[in-house]
C-alpha cells in the first residue's frame, strides 16, 4: 500500500519561505512522476510543479522562479522549496506520485495536504 506523508507547510510572512516535503512509503522502484498540486477555496486543483524520473519539470508560471522542485530517488521523496512567499500562494498543498505499473498504466496518488498560509 503506497502512502504518502507530507511536511513543512505552516505559516509565513510575505516574501518568506518554506521548504515541503513529501516521502512516498510502498512505493518501490516505480515511480514515475512525482510533484505537487495546490487548491485554493473553492477552486480545482492546480499543478504546481512535477517532475518525472528523468528529470523532466513542468512548473506552473505563477511560481517559475521563486518556487523549486527536487526529488530523492533513493528516498523516494520529493521537495519543493517555495521563496519569495506571496499571500496569494495561501492554499492547501498536495504531494502527487505517478506509478508506473504493466502494460504503461500509471496508478496516481495523493497526500492528505498541507495548509501553506502567507500573511503578515
Amino acid at each position: 500500500q503506497v502512502q504518502l506523508v507530507e511536511s513543512g507547510g505552516g505559516l509565513v510572512q510575505p516574501g518568506g519561505s518554506l521548504r515541503l516535503s513529501c516521502a512516498a512509503s510502498g512505493a518501490g522502484s516505480g515511480i514515475y512522476i512525482m510533484g505537487w498540486y495546490r487548491q485554493f477555496p473553492g477552486k480545482q486543483r492546480e499543478l504546481v510543479a512535477t517532475m518525472t524520473n528523468l528529470r523532466y519539470t513542468d512548473i506552473a508560471d505563477s511560481v517559475k522562479g521563486r518556487f523549486a522542485i527536487s526529488r530523492d530517488d533513493a528516498k523516494n521523496t520529493v521537495y519543493l522549496q517555495m521563496n519569495s512567499l506571496k499571500p496569494d500562494d495561501s492554499a492547501v498543498y498536495f504531494c502527487y506520485v505517478g506509478i508506473t505499473q504493466p502494460l504503461s498504466r500509471l496508478d496516481h496518488y495523493w497526500g492528505q495536504g498541507t495548509q501553506v498560509t502567507v500573511s503578515s
